[in-house]
């Protein structure tokens, strides 16, 4: 515990009941949940019946690491995941109290969408699907069922979409299937539906450690609450002024709700910051000021004053990406030796405000990588790929089979794959295994049938090609012909509204087939000079290595680059030196327009919205650890027109020091010069010889 101050020490040594930590940002709450799980393990709780839960796979992983390293070997037998884990762990080995076998199937957002298409007899936009999607999943996130949501709507729009989830739950029982929202929804109907479930879980988890606790939905916190039961034994670690998930269902609702439903509740705030500089943190302080305050907090560092936080007032986004260029040039040429390309970040409100900054960084040969966008691996086109992988794997990947049997479509409706996924729930088979019974002549139409065994023939048929298929030539053609025969290209083109769009996702098709072809080897390869000739596998080989892309994905954000990244996706991450860009007024605090889709009007709240985008200011600020400087343009472009900006209402809350705060490009200009000078003399100096 050494090395602990004296808040954190208190939040570690209090385990007899509920206890709220409120850990600003940087104040080591990682440090305190990995330390309180060292000591509920010193006091006699055994780790097996210890849970930390944390919200991304990532934040697990790396929770995982410091507890071994704190306590060892017995650190792998506390459950660390996240909610939805614990949910699939839960559903998988109670699931049958509500009618699903274990290994039922978990559909993704694109799955969904295409299921929700369906429901509406397929004549539905994607978009339209896509807000469903949005609307339906806000309604689970309340706890709210079909019924519910239709007894709750308020009006025509909201009954139909109501009448869609009704036809979308009958489907996802059909299929013994549920989405991600049913991951928490399920666990809580079967914590609260059934009292022998609820008392072996409570016996289970004798600690209960919640991470980012201000990012949990109403439905999250009713599980929480069933899984703690009477005796309350959880630590809850989190930061009201760091809610910035309201969007997607997170409610600070349930911070009030904790001293009101546990009062013997314990609250210990953590202030003391380690990252940042006081000059960071009082802006930061500022800007957080005028938000109502559940539990009052102000952050202090003993890291020393540090540089002023400095404003940039530019032309235009152009201008602004050249001065963020030149702020990273000029304090890596003041610095000896320079800080590494991955000490910067860029950080801007939406994602279209990276263009200008890629531009800039690329006409300035400085590395970069673009975060928070979507993954290559994760567009829907590639998991359609990735998905008849899968099968050929494992043919009992209900998900997977699922995804494969719609991509393309082949004239097998959701009927008969309702009709399927009962068929082998009752003879406790996959789906692909049914196909096969001597029985499912009786259970579906002979025309759905022949789609269904051509499929299995397919499938059967293409696994065992892709296992003699060897060698990068081979592996190519192969896809390609697999491509053609299942009409792949012509289902892009048919399933999208713009050409350009489908062109694009057809080019991505391409690019991961050079990929899987590229490992299946046998190409000659130019290393420093030398050739050497690739390992040749098997395409099937090759496909089974596909689960260790989020390993790739890992070591790609090691490499040394700038890191450009919207505000929601760096959270929880921290640089040396910091760039908040576009912080103009319409974008930070962000104005909807009005033609905006429905699930953006909650605007009966507009305060509300006001103070979640003022946190995400401050967690922008809070990023920063040595230097800090904040970007606004006085026009920016609208449409095809340039219009007049200003600064955001959050400069100005920032109180920053009108003589230190203002960046003079020519004073910054004149000062690089002189370093420049100054170094190239030396250098000449070094290497004239002696006379």
């Amino acid at each position: 515990m050494s090395g602990l101050n004296l808040a954190q020490l208190q939040a570690v040594h209090y385990t007899e009941g509920p206890c709220l930590v409120l850990a600003g940002a940087g104040s080591g709450k990682t440090r305190v949940i990995t330390h309180k799980i060292a000591r509920l393990i010193e006091t006699g709780m055994p780790a097996r019946r210890i849970a930390a839960i944390t919200f991304t796979n990532k934040a697990a992983a790396e929770m995982r690491e410091r507890a071994a390293q704190l306590i060892g070997r017995q650190a792998k037998d506390v459950l660390v995941c996240t909610f939805h884990a614990l949910g699939v762990r839960m559903v998988r080995e109670d699931g049958h109290a509500l009618g699903l076998k274990p290994n039922f199937s978990i559909l993704d957002q694109d799955d969904v969408t295409s299921i929700l298409k369906d429901c509406a007899g397929g004549t539905t936009d994607l978009a339209t699907a896509r807000q469903w999607q949005w609307i339906i999943s806000g309604w689970k996130n309340q706890g709210w069922d079909a019924r519910k949501s239709l007894a709750m709507a308020q009006d025509d729009h909201e009954r139909s979409i109501a009448l869609v989830m009704q036809r979308y739950e009958e489907r996802l029982t059909a299929y013994q299937s549920v989405d991600f929202d049913d991951l928490i929804g399920l666990p809580m109907r079967l914590l609260k539906g059934h009292p022998e479930v609820r008392e072996k879980w409570q016996r289970v988890l004798g600690h209960v450690l919640v991470d980012e606790y201000q990012d949990t939905n109403a439905t999250q916190y009713e599980l929480l609450k069933m899984l703690v039961g009477e005796r309350a034994r959880f630590t809850a670690v989190g930061d009201d002024d760091q809610s910035i998930y309201g969007w997607r269902g997170a409610t600070l609702d349930n911070l009030k709700r904790l001293p009101l439903d546990f009062p013997q509740l314990k609250v210990i705030k953590l202030e003391q910051n380690y990252r940042s500089t006081s000059a960071i943190l009082r802006a930061a302080n500022n800007v957080i000021g005028p938000n109502p305050k559940l539990f009052p907090k102000t952050l202090f560092s003993e890291l020393g004053e540090g540089e002023p936080v400095r404003v940039v007032a530019c032309d235009n986004e152009e201008h602004e990406a050249e001065r963020a260029v030149a702020r990273i040039l000029g304090l890596r040429a003041a610095a000896n030796p320079p800080p590494a390309w991955k000490s910067f970040a860029i950080l801007y409100r939406a994602n279209h405000q990276a263009k200008p900054f890629e531009k800039a960084l690329r006409k300035a040969s400085i590395p970069y990588k673009v975060s928070g966008g979507t993954s290559f691996f994760d567009r829907a086109e590639i998991r359609d790929l990735c998905a008849w992988f899968r099968l050929w794997i494992n043919n009992d990947d209900d998900p997977a089979f699922l995804r494969a049997v719609a991509s393309p479509k082949r004239g097998i409706g959701h009927t008969t794959l309702g009709a399927l996924g009962g068929f082998a729930a009752q003879h406790k088979q996959s789906m692909f295994g049914a196909l096969f019974n001597a029985m499912l002549p009786a259970a579906v139409p002979k025309r759905a049938l022949e789609g269904l065994l051509e499929f299995g023939r397919t499938v059967n048929d293409l696994e065992h090609r892709a296992r003699h298929t060897h060698g990068h030539e081979a592996a190519h053609a192969f896809l390609a012909e697999w491509l053609q025969d299942i009409g792949y290209e012509q289902y892009l083109y048919d399933s999208e509204d713009s050409e350009k769009v489908a062109s694009a996702r057809w080019g991505n098709v391409l690019e991961f087939c050079d990929w899987m072809a590229q490992r299946a080897g046998g190409q000659i390869e130019n290393t420093g000079g030398a050739t050497t000739q690739k390992e040749i596998k098997s395409l099937l080989e090759v496909a089974q290595t596909i689960a260790l892309l989020s390993t790739i994905s890992e070591r790609e954000q090691e490499q040394d680059m700038v890191v450009l990244s919207t505000l929601h996706a760096s959270k929880g991450l921290e640089w040396p030196h910091v760039i908040l860009a576009g912080v103009n007024e319409g974008m930070l605090p962000f104005k909807l327009d009005d033609d905006e889709g429905r699930q953006e009007k909650v605007a009966d709240d507009v305060a509300a919205r006001l103070q979640e985008e003022r946190r995400l200011m401050y967690v922008g600020i809070t990023r920063a650890q040595r230097t800090l400087a904040v970007g606004w343009s006085k026009k920016r472009k609208k449409g095809r027109e340039m219009v007049a900006a200003l600064p955001s209402r959050f400069i100005a809350e920032m109180k920053l020091d009108a003589a230190t705060s203002r960046e003079d490009p020519r004073e910054k200009l004149r000062q690089l010069r002189a370093e420049f000078a100054a170094r190239a003399q030396g250098q000449a100096a070094a290497t004239t010889p002696a006379a």
